[in-house]
């Protein structure tokens, strides 16, 4: 029998790899930009990420054992769709400022979620806040990176 964190596992995994959808020459776009001085950790970033999508599975699986609840599961989806979208979305269109708006988004989508989650499960709350903490942390930094290449603003 499959087990309910196996398919949101499975979920989470598959729109995340959704991210990685990257022609090269956009890869190669981005890494030409500036950025700022004090970006010192841009190597962790993909760290960063799978500890945020790995929480934010196991904040659904949590909720979902407690609720079943197929609404707020489309919401999980929704803010990770959202998330997934920056990357492909800013790199296509070579617009750092879609990155900006996208982040913004989904941070707010972010905090709504977590305030439904918080109603039923404070663990499952708690681990939606690496994504809150690091979501203004990167679209903070994207804005910063467009000021710094405004032809790609």
């Amino acid at each position: 029998m499959i087990k309910s964190w196996m398919i949101i596992g499975a979920v989470t995994f598959l729109v995340a790899f959704g991210s990685g959808l990257l022609r090269p020459k956009d890869v190669k776009w981005f890494a030409r930009l500036r950025r700022p001085n004090w970006l010192t950790f841009e190597a962790l970033i993909p760290v960063i990420w799978t500890i945020v999508f790995i929480c934010g599975a196991w904040s659904a699986y949590i909720v979902w054992e407690l609720t079943q609840s197929w609404a707020l599961m489309a919401f999980y989806l929704l803010v990770e769709v959202v998330i997934v979208l920056y990357s492909p979305v800013m790199l296509w269109t070579r617009r750092l400022n879609y990155g900006t708006i996208i982040g913004g988004v989904g941070f707010i989508l972010g905090l709504i979620l977590t305030f439904f989650v918080m109603q039923v499960s404070g663990t499952a709350a708690l681990l939606l806040v690496p994504y809150l903490l690091w979501s203004p942390i990167g679209t903070y930094t994207t804005w910063e990176m467009s000021k710094l290449n405004p032809e790609s603003a």
